[in-house]
């Protein structure tokens, strides 16, 4: 494809981990509402649960997460303290007369290495004792190699965690040192040999392209290393540079950034290296080995996607826990309030920390369910999800032309009411998502790029 065609696409856009995305929440939803959500949902359904550990010791310049940063452990004890209390309030929230079940749990962050073997094993039990985790469960966490500890490690086996995810980011020390994220090989292989030796099996490791100093040659050289650590899953992302958003990535030079052609030629690269090794590309930047359950998700149209990225997991309604969280219930999105201190102070005086979020309609359901179709498996049969909401797919005219003007791109064909991706277009999938966006009003700067 040629590089002014991307250059047209290459829009700033959402990444449709939601739909209404999350900068179209509002306050109407607040934890009245929420508390209410949870009140009314089915008991017969599993959970799913997200726990967001805002800490690191180190702060990453290219990090676009809610993060905070310490050396002391003081702060994360009182963090961990409020976050149980949230746990305690919001699970008391359900339907009394039952008992519900659990089919995922995600620890996410920052990083959630930065907790004490302890407090990973108290959070854990608060959960059990008021859940029962069904014993097919994924339960995750997100790693920081260099602060993830033998002990941590021997707690996650306790609580019977089943898959980690690894940042490796670059392995190039040149690049590590720019983006102040400096770990070795050797390091990332004791840790992953560590989980592995205690039957976590399940490993999915984090690179990024677009960063400082990277080329091809040394994006190669990443990828053949990643490569021989044989994880099961990979997550590609392209670094976003919104200094104006994250003030920290100032600190990286920018002068150093790879231009719009370096950016692509390093995408396809990742790209191509990694399906020569033999892992499933996934959607827009995941990859699988064959016989991940993700790829088999893939292959029998189950995948699915939210706000950690490409997922398994099919539960209904998903609970998030701790600063930033974001849960997703049949009923709308709620987001808890972002800035640690607020979160805290909420929970602590026995409040919901819920500041937005948005009921979903009919309408929402249904351009959901396309846009995740399209984001999930690159093809979309219009025809049939608008039978299914039991509506004509007439009333889609307009983006189909929208759409078949991408046609003469070679970004993807259109039969009839169906949709599909080409292999070129696939980098391009979330332009095509945004033609069934009707929240979108494209001033594009309050999104990241779309490769």
């Amino acid at each position: 494809m040629q590089l002014a065609l991307y250059e047209k696409y290459d829009l700033r856009l959402p990444r449709y981990t939601s739909y209404p995305t999350a900068p179209h929440f509002n306050t109407a939803v607040n934890g009245k509402v929420f508390e209410g959500w949870l009140g009314d949902l089915d008991p017969a359904q599993p959970l799913s649960l997200y726990l967001h550990i805002p800490w690191c010791q180190e702060m990453c310049w290219f990090c676009g997460c809610n993060t905070k940063i310490t050396k002391q452990y003081e702060p994360v004890g009182k963090f961990v303290h409020a976050l149980r209390m949230e746990i305690a309030s919001l699970l008391s929230k359900l339907d009394p007369a039952h008992r519900f079940k659990v089919s995922h749990i995600h620890f996410g962050g920052g990083s959630p290495t930065a907790l004490t073997a302890d407090d990973l094993r108290a959070i854990m039990g608060d959960l059990t004792d008021r859940l029962d985790i069904l014993d097919d469960a994924e339960v995750a966490l997100e790693m920081d190699p260099r602060t993830a500890t033998p002990d941590f490690i021997d707690a996650m086996a306790e609580c019977g965690f089943t898959r980690a995810s690894i940042g490796i980011q670059d392995f190039n020390p040149f690049v590590q040192r720019a983006v102040n994220r400096v770990q070795s090989f050797e390091l990332v292989k004791g840790v992953i040999e560590h989980l592995r030796w205690h039957k976590i099996s399940g490993i999915n490791v984090d690179l990024m392209y677009g960063l400082p100093f990277q080329t091809v040659a040394s994006i190669i050289e990443t990828v053949d290393q990643t490569v021989t650590l044989n994880p099961d899953r990979l997550s590609v992302f392209g670094y976003a540079h919104v200094p104006w958003m994250k003030k920290h990535q100032n600190l990286i030079p920018t002068e150093a950034l790879p231009d719009t052609a370096a950016r692509w030629a390093q995408y396809e690269t990742i790209q191509n290296r990694l399906t020569s090794h033999g892992y499933t590309a996934i959607g827009l930047d995941h990859f699988a080995r064959d016989d991940d359950d993700m790829a088999i998700a893939l292959q029998n149209g189950l995948l699915h996607r939210n706000f950690q990225g490409y997922t398994t997991d099919r539960a209904e309604a998903l609970i998030g826990f701790g600063p930033s969280a974001i849960s997703s219930l049949p009923q709308g999105y709620a987001q808890n309030d972002p800035a640690l201190a607020r979160w805290q102070r909420a929970v602590e005086a026995g409040a919901c920390a819920i500041e937005k979020g948005v009921a979903v309609n009919p309408e929402d359901r249904l351009r959901r369910d396309i846009i995740n179709e399209l984001m999930c498996s690159l093809t979309v049969d219009l025809g049939s999800i608008c039978a299914d909401h039991g509506i004509s797919a007439d009333r889609f005219a307009p983006e189909l032309d929208r759409i078949r003007a991408m046609t003469n791109d070679g970004i993807v064909e259109v039969n009839g009411t169906n949709i599909t991706l080409t292999n070129s277009g696939r980098p391009l999938v979330r332009a095509v998502c945004a033609a069934f966006d009707t929240y979108l009003d494209h001033a594009h700067g309050r999104h990241s790029q779309a490769v």
